[in-house]
């Protein structure tokens, strides 16, 4: 399988499961734009070893996803926009009657304003171009539910809806839409979280992991970033061209459920 002339944009995609993607795709011959808030040396250094390691193009463009005119801009400033993968997302818990607006309104920004303005702006040149992919990042919490996570899960419900509406209007033509619902992923901030849970709960990491971390998992194991970028990967071939509008859930068996 080859991606070579294809350009994916990767929004959320200096860590985690973003850069995952990235990695992957580049790995596969596309051509990658890294993206996130900051605009740090490091950022920068990040995709030129992208680029080096495998020789595609690789860039990093600053956009902060929270705000819609950036989201627009970071398209534009891509130039092409082959497959886009709308990752970008934060978090916070707190019961509803507590939940800071300003965390709320935050979370719907990031996690589904933005997936809305990035589509909304790469359609017109896949179009042109006559071939598109959008794959979004939704989450298991885009298919279910959990407590204190209000604005988390009406922001990946969200995708997940829009999602399906964008996949029928685009049906006739050579783009699909599909969003990934992953459960647990061991990314950089899920590992920063596990000494802290394993003194909460005065357990060893292996049992925090499975007992606390992936009680509603049911493979026990975290997925891994690859396996996301595998994924996208897999929705962007050829084999894909008939899936449109639909989730793949990459969550241990937690929708199973």
């Amino acid at each position: 399988m080859s991606l070579a002339g294809k350009t994916a944009v990767i929004t959320g995609s200096n860590s985690g499961i973003g850069l995952g993607v990235a990695k992957e795709l580049a790995r596969l011959g596309a051509d990658v734009v890294l993206n996130s808030f900051s605009n740090s040396d490091a950022d920068h250094a990040l995709a030129a070893e992208i680029a080096r390691e495998h020789g595609v193009s690789a860039r990093y463009i600053q956009a902060d996803m929270s705000d819609g005119d950036a989201c627009r801009g970071l398209i534009e400033a891509a130039g092409v926009c082959d497959i886009l993968v709308n990752n970008a997302g934060i978090q916070h818990v707190a019961p509803i009657d507590e939940f800071p607006v300003d965390k709320w309104n935050a979370i719907i920004a990031i996690n589904l304003n933005s997936a809305f303005h990035t589509t909304a702006a790469a359609l017109p040149g896949m179009r042109a171009r006559g071939w598109g992919r959008v794959v979004n990042i939704a989450s298991a919490h885009g298919l279910t539910a959990s407590p204190y996570k209000s604005a988390y899960v009406a922001a990946k419900h969200g995708v997940v809806g829009m999602t399906k509406a964008v996949a029928l209007e685009t049906a006739e033509e050579p783009i699909t839409v599909n969003a990934i619902c992953p459960g647990y992923v061991l990314t950089p901030l899920v590992e920063a979280q596990i000494p802290d849970t394993m003194r909460e709960y005065d357990m060893d990491r292996d049992t925090v992991i499975r007992e606390v971390m992936l009680a509603r998992q049911p493979s026990r194991e975290f997925a891994t970033t690859a396996q996301i970028g595998g994924t996208v990967a897999f929705l962007a071939s050829d084999a894909a061209t008939q899936i449109t509008g639909t989730t793949i859930s990459v969550d241990g068996g937690w929708t199973a459920m």
